[in-house]
This record gives C-alpha cells, structure tokens and sequence, in this order.
C-alpha cells in the first residue's frame, strides 16, 4: 500500500536475488514522504553501544517507503543486531516469496486481509510476547480491529493503518467531491487516475453500487465490472506511487489515494483536497508477522518491540504519514494540525462507512482476477 521506493540501505544477497523481480517495478523517485532535513524527535536516540551484528542479523521485508531509515541506524546500535532490508510494492509481490521461501525474511509487513490468508495457510509463527513489552503501546481499538484477521492478535502486531479515499484539486473540478460517482463522470475524462490495484479498484466500484468490498457473488462483480469497463476509457492511467507526484504537479484532476500519501500532497499543493466518499471506503491495517521460515525469530520480535516504541514510532508517523496504532506515539504529537488531522486520524463516523478487506479464498481471488482482466474490454 503506500509509496514504494527502494530505501537506499543495507543490501545483501537475499537482495540482490530479489532486484530482478521486485526492484525494477519501483517507478518512483522521489526522496520520501517525510523531510529528511527533519530531526529525529529528541527522544530517539541509541542506549546501547554495539556495533551492527554483534548479536546476529535481521532479514525485513517491508513496503518500500514504510520507515524513516533513520531508525534503522537507532535500532542497529541498540541491539546490536544488523538489518538486511528490502521492499515489496504490493501484498501479491510479497505473498510468493514468502511462501516458496524463495527469501527467508525474519519479519514482514503485510495487510490485513493477506495476514488472515497467510495465518490459514500456516505460514506465520505465533509471536512471543514477552519479547515485545511495548504492545502496551498499541491502542486497544486497533488490536482488537485486528481480531477480525487475526483473531486473538497471535501473529501480527498492527503497524500503519489509513483510508482509501479521492484526492481532488479544487481548481480543476467544478464542485466540492463527495462520492465515488466522480470517478464514472465522462465531464473528467481524461483527468482521472485510477488505483492500480484489484481489490481497491472493485471496492470502489462495488461500494459505489452499494454491495460488500468483501463479496463474492459474480453477478455483483458483474455490475462492478460493467462499472470499470464503462470507465476505462476515461482513465488518464492506472497508478499507485505516480499519483501523489501527478496530483501535486497538477497533472490530473482527480486521483485514488491512500490516506497517508494525502496528507504530504496537502503539503506540497494547497489546492489539493482528500475526501473519503459517502458511499464508504477501505480502511486497512498493516502489520508485522514473522514468516515460518524465519531464522531470527527472536531478533524479529526485538525489531517489533522497538518498532512499538513511542518515539520510534513517532519518528516513522512522521516521516511516512502514515495513521499510527501507537497509542503513546499519538500523545507526543506536538502538531495541532496532525494531531487533529481528519485525513490521519478520521472520526468514528467516517469510520463506520468503512469496511476492512477479508481473504475470501482462492476461487474467488481467481474470479477478480479474471474480472479485472477484463476491465479493458468494451
């Protein structure tokens, strides 16, 4: 979810074995959604003394753009344990790898609905939490939002959470934005860039129709089809990183965005608005997992445990704005605007439009598939 651009640290030949596959996809070049020339918040700072690999190595695999490096750098000298990272662009990128074991990753950073299949797929080991004392961080609304993939909170520890919504440049539509309908409009031809990505493109189609993002009766996806293949022809292209840079060069009117990348376009371009449509939306959680064939597991829940420290987690709020899970991270924001931010942290009755993506099986996976295949069929 979120931008994905390769962070400039720590390669290793887990990978170098990936590039070929996954590195190449980044499209993005921008430095970061935070400002590197930011200070690390005080409080951020190494209380130990060791030297990266003195207590062995980590293997992560996280969306790219998915932490301020910085902390990399705090967490390294504070266990001593060195980390070998790398990036996936999207959950159906990181599922087969992690799968085949074709790269034994410590610790990964899927969503929601892909932890609920990787748990039925007995994929993940349950985690230890004595090792990670700092979930007393994490808010009890999102662990218990958890449940409904994770039930019990056995394997994942929520790590970003956000919204799906339209990011619309008031100085190029005619009215205020607020449903889904703008997406379908034939007046904005052209000036749409749609969401590359299967189950988001149908959760809007599917809401705006009125029917569950989670359902997997044909003949609604049909309608939901019928939908997307009425629109194609109106679509300036299909995007997931490119959308932030367009909108705020003003090189389309409307866009589908998640909630994080929204708020750093407000910050480059005043013109720009976020709206999470009347109709309802997609509100996900991502989290950390440890996959079956970790090697360090308990370096893994080190690096969760430090993850659900206030500041670090402050620091990687900051930078990738992103909305944080972390209860006590929250409490040390010291910006009014964030703090208060609609678009970071959006009211209950924004909310309970909102519905989180289930797995909903093979058979059904392979049906949208197929259908969004279909998408540019007239």
């Amino acid at each position: 979810m979120k931008n994905k651009n390769l962070i400039d640290k720590l390669t290793h030949p887990v990978g170098l074995f990936l590039a070929g596959s996954l590195i190449v996809t980044s499209t993005f070049t921008m430095a970061g959604c935070g400002n590197e020339d930011d200070e690390i918040p005080f409080t951020l700072e190494a209380t130990g003394d060791y030297k990266a690999g003195d207590n062995g190595e980590i293997y992560v695999y996280n969306w790219g753009e998915y932490i301020d490096e910085r902390v990399i750098d705090i967490f390294e000298k504070d266990t001593g344990i060195k980390v070998y990272y790398n990036y996936f662009e999207e959950n159906e990128d990181m599922y087969p790898i992690v799968a085949t074991g074709a790269a034994k990753y410590d610790v990964v950073c899927p969503s929601d609905y892909m932890i609920q299949k990787m748990i039925g797929e007995d994929l993940l080991l349950p985690l230890n939490y004595e090792n990670i004392p700092n979930i007393s961080n994490i808010d009890p609304e999102y662990l218990k939002s958890a449940e409904n993939f994770d039930p019990g909170n056995l394997y994942s520890v929520p790590y970003c959470w956000g919204t799906v919504g339209i990011l619309y440049n008031k100085t190029m539509v005619d009215e205020p934005i607020d449903s889904w309908g703008v997406l379908f409009d034939e007046k904005y031809s052209q000036e749409i860039l749609m969401i590359n990505s299967v189950r988001d493109a149908f959760m809007i189609a599917l809401t705006y129709l009125g029917y569950s993002q989670n359902t997997t009766n044909e003949a609604e996806l049909d309608e939901a089809l019928a939908l997307l293949q009425k629109q194609y022809p109106l679509v300036q292209g299909y995007f997931v990183d490119q959308v932030r840079d367009k909108m705020i060069g003003g090189e389309a009117a409307i866009g589908v965005i998640y909630s994080g990348e929204a708020i750093y376009t407000q910050r480059e371009n005043e013109d720009l608005v976020y709206v999470v449509p009347k109709e309802g939306s997609n509100v996900w959680i991502d989290g950390w997992v440890i996959p079956k064939t970790a090697q360090n597991k308990e370096n893994a829940e080190a690096w969760i445990n430090f993850c659900c420290r206030a500041d670090v987690a402050l620091a990687n709020f900051n930078y990738i704005t992103y909305s944080t899970p972390n209860k006590a991270a929250r409490e040390l924001i010291t910006d009014e605007e964030i703090r208060n931010s609609e678009i970071a942290f959006p009211s209950s009755e924004v909310l309970n439009r909102c519905e989180t993506f289930r797995y909903l099986g093979e058979e059904a996976e392979a049906m949208y598939l197929n259908k969004w295949n279909q998408r540019g069929n007239q």
